[in-house]
């Protein structure tokens, strides 16, 4: 079965090839080819959400004229996923970027292990890895701005005065960041306004993001008690609280990657997303590990910092005033210059 998955991972990598300046093939272990591989988490490539934005991130570096040859392969196995990568790296391919938290190990192994080859590894924090390689960095997100900014919308469309927030476990530090970033942003826009946050604390870390019954029902009991707003957050935790908000005629805000693709039948009553802004962040990692390769500035390893931005507003694009448009513009330019702090204690390495 091992070396099925193989199989399927060539066969894409073959089909899935998408030439830059190169001719119909390229020989990535050239030293003037410079050659940039996907990854995927397992799904697809077009997946709207992570695994997309990571390879926007790619043809942006190829439309600028950084890379050479692009090509992914999808994972359709989390298994596979060192094989996947061994794919590219034995190939000598130039950069590689896998994409989210459960890939990360595979990604530490194979940076350790092809020393001449950059890693990307989205959404891969690598503060606690002490011996993490040169040749790696993580792409990661401030979750306390993007719950800041989520926290503010809210309180500044809440017609009740009740807004909340349904998150996986805070046992996860970057969930304790969403929420408290969102009860922050709620207080900075109008102290008065009742925020309250949900955290799923009672199951274990290997379900607290998989259970679209626990989020819907905590969503259905703040729109009980008069919550006009959620923000979901935390896998399928997070997306059927939206759900079950937007059911009820209130309405969600999402995080992270743009809500109102991933969850169609949210996108009526969806004021926006928060993202991470993954495809500049990737784009900007392969353009210097291209200068670090050809003697410019070292590639930053350990953590990088991407930045974090407001979705369209969508269909509600209409309903929101041109007022709370330009105070959502200014607190987000704040938190990018950093002028504007959230005050969240936890913060990301």
């Amino acid at each position: 079965m091992k070396h099925f998955h193989l199989i399927i991972a060539l066969l894409l990598t073959i089909i899935l090839m998408v030439p830059g300046c190169a001719p119909k093939s390229a020989d990535c272990k050239q030293p003037d080819v410079f050659c940039v591989g996907l990854v995927t988490d397992v799904g697809r490539r077009d997946d709207r959400a992570y695994n997309q934005a990571a390879w926007e991130g790619i043809l942006q570096a190829k439309n600028s004229g950084v890379t050479d040859w692009v090509a992914s392969i999808e994972t359709v196995d989390a298994r596979d996923y060192a094989d996947n990568i061994g794919v590219f790296a034995q190939a000598g391919y130039d950069v590689i970027v896998t994409v989210g938290e459960a890939m990360g190990d595979a990604t530490r192994a194979a940076a350790a292990a092809y020393p001449d080859t950059y890693f990307i590894g989205v959404d891969q924090d690598q503060s606690a890895n002490q011996d993490f390689s040169p040749n790696l960095t993580g792409l990661v997100f401030a979750e306390d701005q993007i719950g800041y900014l989520a926290g503010a919308l809210a309180a500044l469309m809440s017609k009740t005065g009740q807004i909340g927030a349904v998150c996986a476990s805070d046992a996860i530090p970057q969930m304790k960041l969403y929420g408290e970033g969102f009860l922050a942003g709620a207080a900075y826009i109008n102290p008065s306004v009742k925020a309250t946050v949900t955290y799923h604390n009672d199951v274990g870390l290997d379900k607290t993001l998989i259970d679209p019954e626990w989020g819907a029902a905590t969503a259905n009991a703040m729109v009980d008690s008069g919550t006009d707003i959620i923000f979901g957050v935390g896998g399928d935790t997070g997306k059927y609280a939206i759900v079950a908000a937007v059911t009820r005629g209130i309405y969600g805000i999402g995080a992270d990657t743009d809500q109102y693709y991933a969850i169609p039948v949210a996108a009526p009553h969806l004021y926006a997303s928060v993202l991470e802004l993954i495809a500049p962040g990737v784009a900007e990692l392969i353009k210097a590990a291209k200068s670090a390769q050809t003697g410019g500035s070292p590639f930053p390893s350990g953590n990088y910092q991407g930045q974090v931005g407001l979705s369209s507003y969508h269909d509600q694009d209409s309903s929101i005033p041109d007022e709370v448009k330009q105070r959502m513009t200014e607190l987000d330019q704040g938190l990018l210059a950093g002028t504007l702090q959230t005050g969240v204690a936890l913060t990301n390495p």
